[in-house]
C-alpha cells in the first residue's frame, strides 16, 4: 500500500488513513462510479474522455453530476506525489446513506488514487458460466458494484488465466470483468456492440476511431455477428481474440482455457498503431 496515493477532500492522505464513513453509500450497497486511467508521460491518459464517462455513468445511477474540477486537482495532485504511476483512480460515491437501498440526497464521496500498474502484455483467457445481463438497470455503466467480477475473475485465475470472458443472457460474447474483446477473423478485427451490455469502453473507442482512420478493417459487430460460441473457433485455430482496457491497452490473447492460441496478424497491427497513437497524444 505505501507505493499507493490517495486524495480526498481536497487534500492528499496517507493510504492507511481512514476516509469513508461506515455508512458510505459505496460501501454499504456500491452506490458509486469510477473511472480507471492509464499513466503516460506522469499524465492521465485520455482523461478528458474518461470524465465525460464518468459523468455519463453517474447520471446513469442517479447520482448528482461529479465536482469535474475537484477530480482534476486530485489526479494533478497524485500524479505530482507520484509521477511514476502506472495508473489512476477515480471513484465517486453516493455519500452518506442509510443501510438499505435508498440513497439520502447529499454531499458525494470523491476519492483519487494513484498507483503502479503492470505494463501491457499478451493475455491468457478463459470461460466462465456466469453472463451479464443486457437488460440491467445498470448495463454499460462503470459502477463501484464489482462483486461479479471479482467472482468471475478470481475463476479465471483458478484456470490459470488473467481474464474471464462472459457472454450476455441470450448467448451473445459480451466483455471481460475489466476488458473489451475483439475477434479477429475473415480479415476484420470485430468487437461486440454495446446492445451485448458491454461497456463502451475508451480504449476500444480508440481502437475503432484510430483504425478507422488509416484503413484497417476493425469494427463494431452486429448484435447477433458474434455468438459465444465464436470462442470455439478461436479455440481450434479458424480465428483471434484480442483485449482492449485503460491499462493492458490494446494486447492479443494467446491462451484460452489453458490451452495456446496464436496471436492474430491484423490483432499485432492494431496493437502496434495504438502503442504508436498512445505516444503522440495523451488526451487524444
Amino acid at each position: 500500500m505505501t507505493d499507493i496515493v490517495v486524495w480526498a477532500d481536497g487534500r492528499l492522505r496517507a493510504p492507511g488513513e481512514p476516509l469513508l464513513s461506515g455508512v458510505d453509500h459505496g460501501v454499504t450497497v456500491g452506490d458509486g462510479v469510477f473511472e480507471t486511467c492509464g499513466v503516460i508521460r506522469g499524465q492521465a491518459f485520455a482523461f478528458t474522455r474518461h470524465l465525460a464517462r464518468l459523468a455519463r455513468s453517474a447520471r446513469g445511477l442517479g447520482l448528482d453530476e461529479p465536482d469535474l474540477d475537484a477530480i482534476r486537482s486530485g489526479v494533478d495532485a497524485v500524479l505530482a506525489a507520484a509521477p511514476g504511476s502506472g495508473r489512476v483512480r477515480i471513484t465517486v460515491t453516493a455519500g452518506i446513506g442509510p443501510l438499505g437501498s435508498g440513497r439520502t440526497p447529499g454531499a458525494q464521496t470523491v476519492l483519487v488514487l494513484a498507483g503502479p500498474a503492470s505494463p501491457p502484455s499478451p493475455a491468457r483467457v478463459a470461460r466462465v458460466p456466469w453472463t451479464r445481463n443486457e437488460r440491467s438497470a445498470v448495463a454499460g455503466l462503470k459502477t463501484t458494484s464489482y462483486a461479479e467480477n471479482v467472482v468471475a475473475l478470481a475463476e479465471a485465475h483458478r484456470h490459470g488465466a488473467d481474464e474471464a470472458l462472459l457472454a450476455n443472457t441470450v448467448g451473445a460474447l459480451c466483455e471481460g470483468t475489466g476488458s473489451n474483446v475483439f475477434v479477429e477473423r475473415d480479415g476484420e478485427l470485430v468487437t461486440p456492440s454495446l446492445s451485448t451490455g458491454c461497456l463502451a469502453g475508451i480504449t476500444r473507442e480508440l481502437v475503432l476511431e484510430w483504425s478507422a482512420q488509416v484503413g484497417l478493417p476493425v469494427r463494431e459487430a452486429s448484435p447477433d455477428e458474434l455468438p459465444y460460441t465464436v470462442l470455439d473457433e478461436v479455440a481450434a485455430g479458424r480465428a483471434h481474440l484480442a483485449l482492449s482496457g485503460s491499462v493492458r491497452t490494446f494486447v492479443p490473447v494467446v491462451a484460452l482455457d489453458g490451452s495456446p492460441v496464436a496471436a492474430g496478424p491484423l490483432s499485432a497491427a492494431v496493437a502496434d498503431l495504438y502503442a504508436r497513437r498512445e505516444a503522440d497524444d495523451v488526451d487524444p
